[in-house]
């Protein structure tokens, strides 16, 4: 817009200095605008009030208000969330317009697209017989075409038996996540070369669930596994020293919740049975012995300290060790604790 200055009568020095200072003024004031629209662009820096940085957004995201004096900051913050509300988990499913998280539990992480088994339109109508031969061939080919080549084959056949042995050992979604991408850096070191898919598999399974803190021993492991025990400990000790993980020593203290759960024994027999091997492992006792049979001769004392006998067998059973292994660890075991 142009702007028209009135000159007044007079002076022509008078004149000349008015329109100096007009024009001064006005720069002045487009500076003051263009640094207003850069602090709005930039956020609001602090409370104008006390000067605080603490702000924080109120409950329903309309407004930010400083934590130290009150102060209302801003008001009419947008609010970026969705326009729909939903109160439990299948409404929030069924309003929600984006798919599912990446995922490394899957060949291509979770990026494909998938043809639904159901044999029905977006509006819950049976299709035609034509229509259903014409998605069987989509599925089909939809199959066909996830993999390109051999590499990626191989790759989902391996996060395939990742998923079903963790299904069978009830280990949690972040273990198998963990697994996924200890075997993708195995692939992309060329560690698999030479080894079987199924005994890399198992054996970063293994890895993941010492990384995690999740009690599964060797020989739980090998017995959801195709492969035999030996390749699995082979390759988990050639893939974590290549891969350099940095694996702690199994606490035999992991092993007694569950052993004492599936033994059906008191809490009082399972805090006794974690005394013990506390005291035990303080004097040395632990040190090149088998976590799961420390653990079950710990358990088999404290039930009989405890009044709460069970048979070597039945905790043998339980913890997939032999009763020869039960008998020497618990007499070392209470040597140690002064127990006649």
């Amino acid at each position: 817009m142009k702007v028209s200055y009135e000159v007044p009568s007079g002076d022509l020095n008078v004149c000349i200095e008015y329109r100096r200072l007009m024009k001064r003024s006005t720069r002045q004031r487009e500076r003051r605008a263009e640094q207003t629209e850069t602090e709005e662009e930039e956020g609001v820096k602090g409370c104008p009030e006390c000067g605080s940085k603490n702000l924080v957004n109120s409950a329903d995201q309309s407004e930010i208000v400083c934590d130290d004096c009150g102060l209302v900051v801003e008001e009419d913050h947008v609010d970026r969330g969705p326009e729909w509300r939903a109160f439990n988990h299948s409404e929030r499913q069924s309003k929600s317009r984006v798919g599912a998280p990446t995922t490394q539990t899957m060949h291509d992480k979770g990026l494909t697209t998938t043809i639904d088994w159901k044999n029905q339109d977006a509006y819950g109508r049976s299709l035609s017989s034509e229509k259903r031969s014409q998605m069987h061939r989509l599925r089909k080919w939809q199959e066909r075409i996830r993999t390109k080549d051999a590499g990626e084959r191989n790759l989902q056949f391996a996060l395939s038996e990742i998923d079903r042995m963790a299904s069978a050992l009830g280990v949690p979604r972040s273990v198998r996540e963990v697994a996924s991408v200890i075997y993708r850096r195995a692939l992309a070191e060329d560690l698999i070369r030479g080894r079987s898919i199924e005994g890399v598999a198992t054996s970063t399974l293994y890895a993941a669930c010492r990384q995690e803190g999740i009690p599964r021993s060797l020989e739980e492991v090998a017995e959801v596994s195709r492969v035999d025990q030996k390749e699995i400990g082979r390759t988990y000790r050639y893939i974590s020293q290549e891969l350099g993980l940095e694996m702690k020593p199994v606490d035999p203290k992991q092993y007694v919740p569950r052993f004492c759960s599936d033994l059906g024994v008191s809490e009082e027999v399972q805090s006794k049975a974690n005394e013990i091997i506390d005291t035990t492992a303080e004097q040395g006792l632990l040190s090149g012995k088998s976590p799961t049979g420390y653990a079950a001769a710990a358990i088999y004392a404290a039930s009989l300290l405890c009044n709460e006998k069970k048979t070597q067998r039945e905790v043998a059973d339980v913890a997939q060790v032999t009763e020869v292994t039960i008998r020497n660890r618990y007499q070392e075991q209470i040597e140690a604790l002064g127990i006649h």
